[in-house]
């Protein structure tokens, strides 16, 4: 069992004050869930969810953001659309495939190193692949931070990068061979899990 399955309750924040508390120890992600996630909410880009302690529902354990999304391989490169497309049979002439993106994911500090981040994908993945979900997706993505740590929490995970290398995803994304890349697309075929049942 998992500490957020033993001890959390998942729920939908819809002010910035049960928010409160939540330090993930990241500027960037902490100015996003104390306030510009209800904007991302309210215009329908996105939606937050939070783990909260049984034992004391002030505190916040973790927050992830969740929107619609696609892999659109009519754009990529032959080799990277034979990735993505390799265990898609009978292909059909589709330019998007269906996808779910964790546009954010913070655990807070305070709970640090109990795999609550790979709980929370492990979460997500099977709330979309669940025959009970609203609607076809077949992928998860994630715009990972290009940092080594980072890269390797999604892979564990069983995420995959889309490109190979930087070079190809900067041309991808019509960057300059200097120019930095902060995120690295990786995806997680959801389909994987029916070998698992």
């Amino acid at each position: 069992m998992s500490f957020l399955q033993d001890n959390c309750s998942m729920f939908v924040p819809s002010n910035s004050s049960e928010m409160l508390g939540l330090s993930c120890g990241d500027e960037d992600l902490d100015s996003f869930f104390a306030s510009d996630c209800f904007a991302y909410s309210k215009q329908l880009l996105g939606k937050t969810y939070c783990y909260k302690l049984d034992s004391d529902d002030k505190t916040i354990v973790c927050a992830f953001t969740l929107a619609n999304a696609g892999i659109r391989v009519s754009d990529l490169p032959n080799s990277r659309k034979k990735k993505v497309e390799a265990d898609i049979p009978h292909i059909k002439s589709l330019k998007d495939y269906p996808a779910v993106l964790i546009g954010r994911i913070g655990v807070s500090k305070d709970f640090r190193s109990m795999h609550i981040g790979s709980d929370v994908l492990e979460y997500i993945k099977y709330w979309f692949f669940d025959s009970n979900n609203k609607t076809g997706c077949r992928f998860v993505i994630v715009d990972a931070y290009n940092e080594p740590s980072t890269k390797a929490f999604y892979e564990r995970n069983g995420f995959k990068t889309v490109f190979s290398t930087d070079a190809q995803e900067k041309e991808y994304r019509h960057l300059d061979a200097d120019d930095h890349l902060g995120t690295r697309l990786m995806y997680f075929d959801l389909i994987s899990l029916a070998e698992d049942n």
